[in-house]
């Protein structure tokens, strides 16, 4: 038995955020069930690299769903949604601010229909001066504090090529549907489930909002940057945290030919016995974390003068012999590639019926008693037949349907 098995999803996301959330819950064993307009989920044809099937965007958010088509504006439409509202234990949509509404299912309306849905909505941004701005990935990286504190001190803004204003998002989505489904249990009413982009990345950033607090104290020791402004800088690679790190430089030089070295006060001296300068460890301009807070810089260019005449193995072998926290940066083709990941079950391959094979990321959560077993997305509409059949609807209304474009 999975974790959430039983439970009923009604997915009527599209794009990433609302689909990234869908899988997880799908991973944990609902039963989502995508609902899409009879010309599907925009990405099926976005960044297509294959002609006329549905692309790696959406294969890779949408794996372990089942697909139904419904026309939302037509008046059966309304009536068929009405009855699966009915019998699901969720709703999740990231449809602009008010659009379920102005279907004709409010907050209330859902209530009334079903008293014990949980109902989650994920937005651009909160009910603020925002609300109705249109909301992208980096558009989130760029309100939540990412971009501002994402590059080196004498560059542009950055964004991050991790998702975390659209998949982040599904993430804190999926937390408080979890919760909510908890303590439905205690309540037995549902409750409505609000995220927004905006408010998911700026929960990610929160060690910088601790750094603009701390600026008011002085300058950020910490980080390399020689001025201090009255909010917190670009610092290219720093950690920025108690513990200095910076990714160095290795053989023979290409793009992520490096390795994110962090220094510990206890890594010093066995990384000074490493790059050949033992005598470092025992020097009062070196040896403790305070005489290297001031020229980190110059720091990790000593650590670099060693690293670059070794491959980015070699260096991770030699740092780790010496339980010195560092990791390669590994390029998008080394993680696909990576046999370790492949058995662990986070990097694997899908078989798909009209692509053929693909590789996508499996479920990231796992659970001793609800071991995931990522299986291939929906076709557009693939699962019609099985559920609206459970609503009794007829075969013969079912062709009707879709001659008139209701499904």
């Amino acid at each position: 038995m999975k974790a959430l098995e039983g439970v009923r999803v009604l997915d009527m996301t599209h794009v990433q955020s609302g689909p990234s959330c869908t899988q997880l819950l799908a991973w944990l064993g609902a039963d989502v069930v995508k609902l899409e307009a009879p010309t599907g989920d925009i990405t099926r044809q976005q960044l297509r690299d294959v002609p006329g099937v549905d692309s790696l965007y959406f294969t890779m958010l949408n794996c372990n769903k089942r697909s139904i088509t419904l026309n939302m504006k037509s008046e059966r439409g309304k009536e068929i949604f009405t009855e699966l509202v009915k019998e699901a234990d969720v709703l999740v949509e990231n449809f602009g601010p008010g659009a379920v509404d102005r279907m004709g299912f409010s907050w209330e309306r859902l209530q009334e229909l079903n008293p014990r849905l949980i109902y989650a909505s994920i937005k651009g941004f909160g009910a603020g001066r925002y609300a109705k701005f249109k909301a992208y990935e980096v558009v989130a990286q760029a309100m939540g504090g990412s971009m501002s504190t994402t590059g080196f001190e004498d560059g542009p803004p950055l964004a991050t090529g991790a998702q975390i204003g659209d998949s982040g998002t599904g993430v804190h989505a999926l937390s408080g549907i979890l919760a909510a489904l908890y303590q439905r249990t205690q309540t037995g009413r549902g409750q409505r489930v609000q995220v927004a982009m905006q408010h998911a990345v700026l929960n990610l950033c929160r060690v910088k909002l601790r750094d603009q607090q701390r600026l008011a104290h002085g300058p950020l020791r910490e980080y390399p940057n020689e001025s201090f402004g009255d909010e917190v800088p670009r610092s290219g690679n720093a950690s920025g945290g108690g513990q200095p790190g910076w990714a160095v430089r290795c053989a023979p030089g290409g793009p992520n030919d490096y390795v994110y070295v962090i220094v510990q006060p206890v890594g010093w001296k066995p990384i000074a016995d490493i790059i050949g300068r033992p005598e470092l460890a025992e020097d009062p301009e070196w040896a403790t974390p305070e005489a290297r807070l001031s020229k980190l810089d110059k720091m990790f260019q000593l650590i670099e003068e060693w690293t670059i005449r070794h491959d980015k193995w070699t260096v991770l072998d030699r740092l780790n012999a010496e339980n010195i926290p560092c990791g390669p940066i590994l390029s998008t083709k080394e993680l696909v590639e990576d046999e370790s990941l492949r058995e662990e079950g986070i990097v694997v391959t899908v078989d798909h019926p009209e692509r053929g094979e693909f590789v996508t990321v499996g479920s990231p959560l796992q659970l001793s008693d609800s071991p995931v077993d990522v299986r291939t997305p929906p076709l557009l509409g693939e699962h019609n037949e099985e559920i609206y059949g459970r609503l009794g609807v007829s075969a013969d209304e079912l062709a009707e349907l879709k001659a008139n474009g209701v499904i």
